[in-house]
């Protein structure tokens, strides 16, 4: 018997700095090329050198979030800084968004 293996092909974004209204149409950009792409079946999404996320930058996860999922995809959040992690827990998208640690934990976790 022959048994196929299936690697998933994991797009990693890492913004940096603020994610305000000043600049989310980039980000927007990007997630969505990503997640419409048909060469990656996961976004990782690293937030490790995000300092301040507004809440166009919540809007901008969300969407991309439900659009991921419309299609098929595995979008999750990586190494949020206490900052950021605050903001998520007060919206409760903490609960919505798989958050991981750190890049190392989610590669486990999709091994």
């Amino acid at each position: 018997m022959n048994s196929t293996l299936e690697l998933q092909k994991i797009a990693t974004i890492e913004p940096s700095g603020h994610i305000s209204a000043a600049n989310v149409n980039e980000f927007q950009r990007q997630l969505s090329d990503i997640a419409r792409s048909h060469q990656y079946s996961a976004l990782l999404i690293d937030m490790s050198k995000v300092e301040f996320l507004d809440s166009a930058g919540l809007m901008v996860l969300v969407r991309a979030f439900r659009e991921a999922q419309s299609l098929g995809r595995r979008l999750s959040i990586c190494s949020v800084s206490p900052q950021v992690r605050i903001i998520l827990e007060l919206t409760q998208l903490d609960r919505v968004f798989e958050i991981f640690e750190s890049r190392v934990a989610f590669e486990s976790a999709v091994n």
